[in-house]
């Protein structure tokens, strides 16, 4: 055999493992498995970090409960916190997508967190004699309590980072109604001119919809806090020491600074995943929001002379190989598709939640990638949306001026005066003549010009009607 291998076995026999690799056998083996995507569990740095902070709480769990002895916990607790510190993460070499419910996975951290505890201990990789990724890595575990609770670790983190990119684009568009709190436009409804509002105002809206949205993320985060820990295989806590769901979930808890709880039901908690369809439910509420916004932002911006032409984007690279000069609203057509890729994410994550059959759903693999893809994408699309795009716009203030003092739409505000009748046959005159309203008005004995001007003040027209008591 050559000194490049070494030679581990399952209990389907015997194979060769690169010398230098940390995993072992049965990672191999879900390599050529699940040839699938292409894409490595090394790709979500968070999910290996929650499971460094998993194993790193049931080995403490163990030692104090006497399941495994002190030696060997303490060299699988430094081999995890090499895995919370950033280390060891190319070694998570299986594909996302899985079959088995995320055994792989776990199988990956066990093996790589025996071989990184075996070296620290002074022995050669593969001596699981010494130290076995089952027997002691794995001890009082079952996948199905291990992976689940890796994942909600994981996308309480991923939300976090979600929250905080939301926010930055949050106050970027609060920025922006400030900035814009003086501008008058006329507002538009089923694309057709209605009533005046200010730039502000509209910006507003944008502000409102994402700090919503933060509030709904949140209560949603709080719904992965519940954990299995301690379920092993389906919630009935086969091969656990007594009080070690208990334990295990308080140091968890000290560990990855998240608050974590033990489920009320452990046998529940280890089948139902509607913790994970809510979560994605607010994640596709989050991309529709924003994807509406960025149809808007492209809207406005449409142009620069023959679309509405409200405000100007940014600048940010050249929009066409054959049209020199066109530059295109490439920022918000970013944000779209990720919304467009959320939405798909989230009926993936239904359809597997759904697929889910009794004591166990073997389908969370495809939804914590999915849901890990949606949110950071989510929180990238954010920030380039604030950086390269929010940061930037300016309002075409001549253009929105003018198309105010011209516009036919002020006469809804002589309705309360005038009545509904009257204000419709000066703005339908009006149009026909492409004459002012306030011409209008005077010429057909409704209102002199002079009463026109005194009631059709703009800046009154963005606010409700103070009526004399």
């Amino acid at each position: 055999m050559s000194s490049n291998f070494r030679v581990e076995q399952d209990f389907l026999g015997e194979k060769q493992i690169p010398a230098e690799a940390y995993w072992g056998v049965h990672t191999a083996r879900a390599v050529e498995n699940f040839p699938i995507s292409g894409t490595a569990i090394s790709a979500m740095p968070d999910l290996i970090r929650a499971f460094g902070y998993v194993k790193k709480a049931t080995a403490r769990t163990n030692a104090a409960l006497g399941a495994i002895d002190d030696k060997r916990a303490a060299a699988i607790i430094s081999a995890c916190d090499e895995l919370i510190a950033g280390r060891f993460h190319e070694q998570f070499v299986v594909d996302v997508i899985q079959g088995g419910a995320g055994t792989s996975t776990n199988m990956n951290a066990n093996e790589v967190i025996a071989n990184i505890a075996l070296e620290k201990l002074g022995h050669e990789k593969g001596r699981y004699d010494l130290l076995h990724p089952n027997d002691h890595v794995n001890a009082s575990q079952s996948t199905n309590d291990v992976y689940p609770t890796a994942v909600r670790l994981a996308l309480w983190s991923g939300i976090d980072g979600l929250l905080e990119s939301m926010a930055i684009l949050r106050k970027g568009f609060e920025a922006k109604a400030v900035e814009f709190g003086d501008v008058l436009k006329i507002g538009r409804t089923q694309l057709q001119d209605a009533v005046p509002m200010t730039l502000g105002q509209e910006f507003s809206t944008y502000a409102v919809m994402i700090e919503e949205d933060e509030a709904r993320l949140r209560e949603a985060r709080a719904l992965i806090q519940e954990i299995n820990l301690g379920a092993t295989a389906i919630g009935t806590g086969i091969n656990a020491p007594a009080g070690y769901a208990e334990m295990a979930c308080k140091f968890l808890a000290e560990e990855s600074g998240i608050p974590v709880v033990k489920a009320h039901n452990l046998v529940e908690a280890t089948q139902d995943t509607g913790a994970f369809v809510q979560l994605s439910g607010v994640l596709k509420r989050v991309a529709t929001k924003l994807s509406k916004t960025c149809n808007d932002l492209r809207l406005l911006s449409s142009g620069p002379q023959a679309g509405f032409g409200d405000i100007k984007l940014p600048p940010r690279q050249a929009g066409s190989s054959i049209m020199p000069g066109k530059v295109n609203p490439v920022i918000p057509e970013v944000m779209n598709q990720v919304a467009f890729e959320v939405i798909g994410n989230d009926m993936t994550v239904t359809m597997a939640s759904e697929a889910g059959q009794l004591q166990l759903n073997a389908f969370e693999p495809i939804m914590g990638w999915s849901l890990f893809k949606s949110i950071t994408h989510l929180s990238h699309a954010c920030l380039t949306l604030q950086a390269n795009c929010v940061a930037g716009i300016e309002a075409n203030r001549e253009l929105l001026a003018r198309r105010v003092r011209e516009s036919i739409t002020l006469v809804t505000a002589l309705n309360p005066i005038i009545g509904y009748e009257k204000a419709a046959l000066i703005a339908k005159t009006a149009m026909a003549t492409g004459a002012p309203i306030d011409e209008v008005a005077q010429s057909l004995g409704i209102l002199t010009k002079e009463q026109i001007e005194a009631l059709l003040v703009p800046e009154k027209l963005t606010e409700p009607l103070r009526l004399a008591t």
